[in-house]
Order: C-alpha cells, then sequence, then structure tokens
C-alpha cells in the first residue's frame, strides 16, 4: 500500500485497517487484515493492537479475531447527528416507517455510489443487519435513480462510465440511453421505482430531497418484499407517503421551490415502471 504524496503513512495505514474490519466479514485474523490492506503481518498486527488499546478495535481472548471496536458507535452517532439531511430525516423516517411497516431509507450521494444515511425497519420489512453506513450502486436503486436526477446527461456518464452501469439481476438498467428513459420519467412525474434491479424479490420507491438552493442532496425510500410493497396494488399510496416525506425534510432544510404534485394515478393502467 503507498502513502500519498504528503499524507501521514501511519495514519493511513490504521484507517486503512479500520476499513477492513468494516468490509466483509464481521471478525477477522491479522493474516486476513494483512492480505486485504497489503500491509506485512508484523505491521497489520501492531496496527491492530494500537487500535485495540484505543478501543477502536476489539479481539476476541479465544479465537483470537478482530473485529471493529464499540467506540466507534461514539464516532458514527456524532457523525450522524452533525450531518444536517440526518438531523432533519430521522423523525420523518421513523414515523412513516411504522405507518407502512415497510423499511424506509435516507441516503447521500458519495461519488459514484450512494451511501446509507439512516434505515427504520417496519414489521413487514425485518433486517438482520443496520444498514446505514453502507453503500449500494445508484443506477440499480431508486434512492440512486432519485439522487441522478439532481445531474445532467454529461454529468452522469462523466461520474459512472459505461462499464460501471453492471448487471446485478436480469432488470438492471445497464445503458445510459436506457437510464436517461428512466431518469427522465423519474424527474417528470417526482419519484423513482426499482423492482428487482439490485436484488431478486426487493422492491422500493423514492423520491429526490432538496436543501435551500434546490439542489438535490439526498433521497428517501421506502422498500421491502415484492409482496410487502405490492405496486400494483400500493403504488398511489406508497408514492403519496414518499413525497410527502422527502418534501417535508426538503422544507426543513429550506427548500422553498415547488413540490411534487402527487398524481392520483401514480402509473398508467396496466404500466409498471
Amino acid at each position: 500500500m503507498a502513502a500519498e504524496p504528503g499524507s501521514n503513512q501511519s495514519v493511513e495505514r490504521a484507517l486503512t485497517v479500520l476499513r477492513a474490519l468494516a468490509a466483509g466479514r464481521t471478525e477477522l485474523r491479522v493474516s486476513d487484515v494483512a492480505r486485504a490492506t497489503g500491509l506485512g503481518l508484523s505491521t497489520a498486527s501492531r496496527l491492530l493492537a494500537t487500535l485495540e488499546g484505543m478501543g477502536f478495535a476489539d479481539r476476541d481472548p479465544v479465537s483470537g479475531l478482530y473485529r471493529l471496536g464499540l467506540d466507534m458507535v461514539s464516532f458514527g452517532g456524532a457523525v450522524l447527528n452533525s450531518h444536517p439531511v440526518h438531523r432533519e430525516a430521522r423523525q420523518t423516517a421513523q414515523d412513516l416507517a411504522a405507518e407502512l411497516g415497510l423499511g424506509v431509507n435516507v441516503a447521500v450521494r458519495r461519488g459514484d455510489r450512494l451511501f446509507y444515511l439512516l434505515n427504520f425497519e417496519g414489521r413487514q420489512a425485518p433486517r438482520p443487519f443496520v444498514l446505514a453506513g453502507q453503500y449500494n450502486p445508484l443506477h440499480a436503486t431508486g434512492l440512486g435513480k432519485a439522487l441522478l436526477t439532481g445531474l445532467n446527461g454529461d454529468e452522469r456518464r462523466a461520474l459512472l462510465p459505461d462499464a460501471t452501469l453492471r448487471a446485478y439481476t436480469h432488470h438492471t438498467i445497464t445503458s445510459h440511453e436506457q437510464l436517461d428513459e428512466e431518469l427522465a420519467r423519474t424527474f417528470a412525474r417526482g419519484y423513482a421505482t426499482e423492482i428487482e434491479e439490485l436484488a431478486l424479490g426487493r422492491a422500493c420507491v423514492a423520491a429526490a430531497i432538496r436543501d435551500g438552493s434546490g439542489a438535490v442532496v439526498a433521497a428517501l425510500s421506502v422498500s421491502g418484499a415484492l409482496s410487502a410493497i405490492d405496486l400494483p396494488v400500493r403504488e398511489i399510496e406508497l408514492v403519496r407517503s414518499v413525497i410527502e416525506a422527502a418534501d417535508s425534510v426538503s422544507i426543513n432544510l429550506g427548500y422553498v421551490g415547488p413540490a411534487h404534485v402527487v398524481p392520483q394515478q401514480a402509473v398508467a393502467p396496466g404500466v409498471m415502471s
């Protein structure tokens, strides 16, 4: 692992170790960390011991495996509590999950991926893990499509080269021509849908969140299993709820522009988008 010019190599290496612990399996051997980071075994071991002493890594006394330390939660909580979108969206998302019984997610764009700021699970959409802090592709998710409406076609192509539009299922959009059409539809109606494009058996409805300047800064979605989302029956209901929630957060962020009018019929009869 080569350090960037002007960087502090020790800090960079320690952060690389933390990233290795945050990715993949929940517990790793020293050799796993060394392999994932490109560090020597002794360097990885020394860094892990230092991180353990600082509370940023924990070592199982029986297995000797390492995982992230609980002190990391304090940092994560402080970051989220200071983020304006998280502050304004948290209660709205929690209430919506309880009302609909579905998962409610809020994400921002970080480079060419979306980053989950928060998620709440309704009774029909339980998850065995915390989604906040994870990444997903922009082109294969409803949240990502909503976020991409803040960019024009040239900006999207610069951000997402053709090779990055990989297929996750046979429903995934894999060309910019398809993406342009989908985003034009998303922008015109004020919401995005995703049906089995990232994972089979899953679907979501999402809408963009704007700040006081009118820029798209985040997106909010409801998601769950196909049977729970049931778009042929529930699309109008879910679209209204998602747009109203996203608009509420936008207003709290200072947005004063025109809100999307929720259509009486979300899609034409017999058409699934």
